[in-house]
Order: structure tokens, then sequence, then C-alpha cells
């Protein structure tokens, strides 16, 4: 039985996800396919009608969907009520159940190395969407503390009353005093925009050494000016297209039931680049 996917959201022409899945298909001669269907604000309940009338699979959401889609689920995994946001759905006969790939998609390349979270303090840049499921996946791995800078102090405040109540220590500092605190960091996490346009990293790294972990979750450009400054001093660079890849690989799982082709999903991924 031949089924379908797709990724929803605008825009959603610039998405990688039907070129990751496609080739993971093809890696494992799966019958499958997968398409960006693009779905304005405002008319998401009847674009999910019209994802059910094809009988669609399974499918991912972006931008600007991943909290409205949580009014049309029928069920949610843990993930998704602790998150408040969902990036995956699968249609069980009508029966939609969602998931948030974004937790586990961003713990996976730590996991990867063998990257102890554990008793670890935690530097997060950026207070949103993203950062609210890297926030719960620190906490469920239980690092020591983590520290939230964010231009909105109020989106700052809020994501660590968030962390709090997932029982993570929590506080919100001044950009200004961060180069001056950086070496007290085990991993350094951008979870904002900057660097998609080549901006330069907010912060300078001076004081990080070859035992930090910097992880930028912005995926193109690859080497962002956060990930080049960090390389000077020989940090552990996590690049964003791991988090992507990871999240992918998630999703795939959910539907597929079976361990996704890493590898052949990686390459075409980087191959886009």
């Amino acid at each position: 039985m031949a089924k379908s996917f797709a990724v929803i959201g605008d825009p959603i022409d610039h998405s990688l996800s039907p070129n990751i899945h496609s080739a993971a298909f093809r890696e494992l001669n799966l019958d499958s396919s997968y398409i960006g269907y693009r779905i304005p604000k405002g008319e998401l309940e009847g674009g999910i009608e019209g994802l059910k009338k094809i009988k669609i699979n399974g499918f991912n959401i972006t931008i600007p969907h991943k909290i409205e889609m949580m009014k049309y689920l029928d069920k949610m995994d843990e993930s998704c009520s602790i998150i408040g946001a969902v990036n995956t759905v699968v249609n069980n006969e009508g029966v939609l159940k969602g998931y948030n790939t974004d937790m586990d998609g961003f713990l996976e390349p730590l996991k990867k190395r063998n990257i102890t979270i554990q008793n670890s303090k935690v530097l997060l840049l950026g207070a949103g969407g993203a950062a609210r499921a890297i926030v719960a996946g620190i906490a469920k791995e239980k690092a020591a503390n983590i520290d939230i800078v964010n231009r909105t102090i109020e989106k700052a405040n809020n994501l660590s009353e968030f962390a709090r109540k997932l029982g993570l220590s929590a506080k919100v500092k001044k950009i200004e005093s961060i180069d001056t605190t950086i070496e007290d960091y085990d991993i350094i996490i951008n979870a904002t925009s900057i660097g998609l346009k080549d901006e330069p990293s907010p912060i300078s790294f001076e004081g990080i050494n070859e035992k930090t972990v910097v992880y930028d979750i912005v995926y193109t450009p690859m080497n962002t000016d956060f990930i080049k400054k960090a390389k000077l001093k020989n940090a552990i660079i996590i690049y964003g297209y791991e988090m992507l890849l990871g999240q992918a690989t998630r999703a795939f799982e959910i539907w597929h039931e079976i361990k996704a082709p890493y590898n052949a999903m990686k390459k075409s991924l980087l191959g886009g680049f």
C-alpha cells in the first residue's frame, strides 16, 4: 500500500523535509511520497480536512501552525502536552495523534557524542518555540541549571518559569553580562534566528575551552558566525542541521516504526547546502 506524507506551513517552498524523507524512502525501497503543502494562516481547519480526505498517513507541521494544530488532535503524546506545540501527526483512519520531535531532535546530536547533560550548566539564547522544546529536553536530562538570554525580557521570564515548573533551576540574564561569565557554562545554545542572515554572534566566546559544547540551531548557513567564533576556541561544535536530522529521523520512526536510515538522510540534507 502506497503511503503519503506532507509538511504543512507557510511559507513552505524552502522546506528541506521533502528531500530528507524522499531519500529515506529510496534507501529503504518504501512505496511512500512526501510533499510540501502550503496552508496559509487562518486556513488550517480546511487544510486538515483536505489532508484527511486524501487519507494522508502523516504530516509534519511548521510555522505558523505548531500551536493551533493542537486544537485538531484527537490524541497527543507527552512531549506535545509539555511543550504546548505539535510538529508531527499520525493519521490512523481519521484519528489524529500528535507528537513533538523538537525535544528528541535537539537531544539526539548530544547523545550521539555521549555528552552528559546531567549536572551541566547551560546558557540558552532565545525564548521562542524552539527554546521551549530545548528547555524541556534539558530539564528531562537533569541539567544543574539554565541561564536564559532574550531580547524580550518578558518572554525570557515566561520561559524560566516554564523551566522551574519542570524542576530545572533557571535565571534570566542580560546579554551584556555574558562575556564575563562565559567560562561558567558547559553547554551554550543559540535558539534565536541570529546567524540566518549572517549576523555577528552576540557573544565573543572569550574564556571558553575545548570542553565547552556550542550548539547553534540555525542550519543555514552551516557555519554561522556563532559557530566560527566557537571553532577558534576548539569548542565541541553541534550544527543546526543535526537537530533538523534528529527531528526528521524521529518523525520517520513514528510513522514507519522502523529505524530511520540516518546516513542517507544526512547525505541528502547536506547535498542541499
